[in-house]
Formats: structure tokens, sequence, C-alpha cells
């Protein structure tokens, strides 16, 4: 199994770039906007359970389980369904990191294994895009 870590610091509040990413369906217009350019959720279950399929700015669409939300740690969590993954469960989680500034941790761990070099470039456009919103605009 491959796992992924990746990091990034922005000159943002933990609190507003928090705001930004606890809301699953918003990543194509408050998060990652360029990166990701659609997002529609569909709940699965009643007991609150809800897919979102994502269109990337590269035309490749994925569907994400959404696994947790938590507003304490300031982490979400996803997994993948369908596709080329066999196994995938991925969160990213906001950090203070000093006066107006935060760190992003996202962590995924996927099979097969062959696929750990695209999801890598995937998550650090993911990152980058984000940065660039949330030092622009104040997320």
């Amino acid at each position: 199994m491959a796992t992924i870590h990746r990091e990034i610091n922005i000159e943002a509040p933990a609190e507003q770039l928090w705001d930004a990413m606890r809301d699953p369906c918003a990543l194509h217009t408050r998060l990652v906007p360029g990166f990701v350019v659609a997002c529609d959720m569909e709940p699965i279950s009643a007991d609150g359970l809800q897919v979102r399929t994502l269109r990337f700015g590269n035309d490749m669409e994925a569907r994400e389980l959404i696994v947790d939300i938590d507003d304490t740690r300031r982490r979400i969590a996803w997994s993948a369904v369908g596709g080329r993954l066999t196994h995938h469960n991925a969160s990213a989680e906001v950090q203070p990191d000093g006066e107006g500034r935060c760190r992003v941790l996202w962590t995924a761990d996927l099979l097969p294994h062959s696929l750990a070099p695209a999801i890598a470039t995937m998550i650090e456009a993911g990152l980058a895009a984000m940065k660039a919103l949330a030092e622009r605009s104040g997320t």
C-alpha cells in the first residue's frame, strides 16, 4: 500500500481555511477553484452518509464518500469509491501555525501502489491551488 503525506504552509488564518474546507461540496468555489471545476453531493443513507462527485480541471472525475468532518481537529476524511483504485482513504487537516497562518496536512493511503505518483501529483496541485486562493483572497 502506498501512503502519501504532503503539507503546505498557508498565509491565512486556520479558521478561515477550515470554514472553506469543511464544506464538502464547495471545493470548486471556495477552496480549490480551477483544480476542481464541479462538485455534486448525493446522500446515500438515512444516517447522513454522502458521496461527492468531483470533476477536476484535467477532466478526471472521482466519487468520494465523506467519512468524517471533525470541527474540533479541523479534519475532513474521505474515501474514493469506484474507479481504478482498489483502496483509498485520505484526510486533510488544518492546523494553526502562528498569527494569521496555518498548515495543511494531507495524507492518502491507496492501492494499487502504481497509482501513487499520479495521486501525489494531484495532491500537490490541490494544495498549490488551495494556497494560491487563500493567500490571494483570505479564503
